[in-house]
């Protein structure tokens, strides 16, 4: 069956050589703007109506929604429609309902997520730190921090999220954490990807907490990571001073193509150093690179270095491939090649300059050795 790309019969020996080269590296239009609703918290017995605008035309209702209300989630709009608590023009409807703008919303209620909680859990933990007012921690890639406010994937048992994260853990080792996080999130000063390893502070009291916190806020720590990216980065050394927000379109990424202006993006700054450069026969060129950043946006450093054309190998969600090279010789990486290595600052309490370091773990210098060796 002939494909839906291929020219008319008849036209297939015409080339489409000056259509290509009329939009190479020209930017697809951007998509329409969508008016934020000024919805108000969510609560249990109240309903919201709204017609959906003219700019919501050909978007499922799931995205539209997203989209419309940014304070809330594309997993939690999820939840509303499979609870039936998303109507339109009376009826209710599915997530995939494609919207022609007009129509009457109604929403009524607020999601009802399933409860997570966090408890001890035996898990190993490497400490690379402890005193009486925090630990550091060395994480492995694949943990989670936290456990997640997101929907359990279809055929996922949703108290599954409540296991196997970082917290559970620290309240198995220590015997007091930080409360100024919230019941999920004791002892959290700040966080690491699913898929990053390396680094990260704990708490032990509320006030090391604050302590902590005003330091990370303030930039008076250190924070350097190791990445290795696809192709060869031209220069030495570069500075990215682009911001972040949320993508509008693809809600689990973010982005540097909004304006500082634009609700809910912020500032970025990231210094980006050279350390290796690597060529491989089988698998192409590599740049391992030091990142160290003055800012802690969700994704900094995987955006960031999409940005410079050079995404983090094993990052498919910022454009890297899923696999490394061709069969059969194709090697893949289940993680980000992140690793947040060196940590800086000065004790809460003593004042003393405390440098924190963490040696790549097994699996990525293994992947480094395989590379230089080719």
């Amino acid at each position: 069956m002939p494909s839906k790309n291929m020219l008319p019969k008849g036209q297939r020996r015409r080339t489409v050589k000056p259509e290509y080269r009329a939009t190479r590296g020209v930017e697809p239009p951007p998509p329409p703007v969508i008016p934020v609703l000024a919805i108000e918290d969510e609560t249990e017995n109240h309903t919201r109506t709204f017609a959906a605008p003219a700019e919501a035309a050909d978007l499922r209702l799931d995205q539209y929604l997203a989209r419309a209300i940014p304070d809330i989630s594309r997993s939690r709009v999820q939840l509303l429609i499979d609870h039936d608590q998303v109507r339109v023009n009376g009826q209710p409807a599915k997530a995939k309902l494609k919207l022609q703008g007009g129509e009457l919303i109604e929403i009524e209620g607020a999601p009802h997520p399933p409860p997570l909680h966090a408890f001890p859990e035996d898990i190993p933990l490497t400490i690379l730190y402890e005193d009486q007012s925090f630990a550091v921690i060395d994480k492995p890639a694949g943990m989670m921090v936290h456990a997640g406010a997101g929907v359990a994937a279809p055929g996922e048992e949703a108290d599954e999220r409540n296991h196997g994260t970082l917290v559970n853990a620290l309240l198995h080792h220590f015997n007091q954490l930080s409360h100024v996080g919230g019941e999920l999130r004791p002892g959290i000063v700040h966080r690491l990807d699913k898929q990053t390893s390396g680094i990260i502070v704990v708490a032990k009291d509320d006030s090391t907490h604050r302590k902590l916190s005003e330091m990370f806020a303030g930039r008076e720590l250190e924070k350097t990571y190791i990445a290795l990216v696809h192709g060869n980065m031209a220069r030495e050394e570069t500075t990215v001073n682009l911001p972040i927000g949320r993508d509008l379109v693809r809600r689990t990424r973010m982005t540097t193509r909004r304006s500082l202006e634009s609700e809910g993006v912020r500032s970025a700054l990231s210094h980006v150093k050279v350390i290796e450069r690597i060529r491989s026969a089988r698998y192409g060129q590599f740049t391992l690179v030091e990142v160290r950043i003055e800012t802690g946006r969700t994704h900094q450093i995987r955006v960031h270095l999409q940005a410079l054309g050079h995404p983090v190998v094993g990052d498919a969600l910022y454009g890297a491939p899923h696999q490394i090279g061709h069969p059969p010789d194709a090697v893949s990486l289940d993680r980000n090649f992140l690793h947040a290595a060196r940590l800086v600052f000065h004790h809460p309490r003593t004042r003393k300059i405390m440098t924190m370091e963490s040696r790549l773990p097994s699996q990525l210098s293994g992947l480094l050795d395989m590379l230089r060796s080719d």
